[in-house]
């Protein structure tokens, strides 16, 4: 979905197709999440800081992505 479509159905007066929206972007900030923390990991970072960064716990970040 295009930015400019998730922003139209954002706007929009019906519950559901804003919902579904909702959802569409919990599942991209999931995925692009995922990514940063995988490169933070590729270049060194610990999981404090990866926590830290992400406003929890060390031991939150690395059960989440520490596979």
């Amino acid at each position: 979905m295009e930015a400019e479509e998730l922003e139209r159905r954002i706007r929009s007066t019906d519950p559901a197709v804003t919902l579904r929206a909702v959802g569409a972007l919990h599942r991209l900030a999931e995925q692009v999440e995922a990514l940063a923390v995988t490169q933070a990991r590729d270049q060194g970072w610990t999981w404090e800081q990866i926590g830290d960064a992400l406003g929890t716990s060390r031991q939150s970040a690395h059960a989440k992505y520490g596979k």
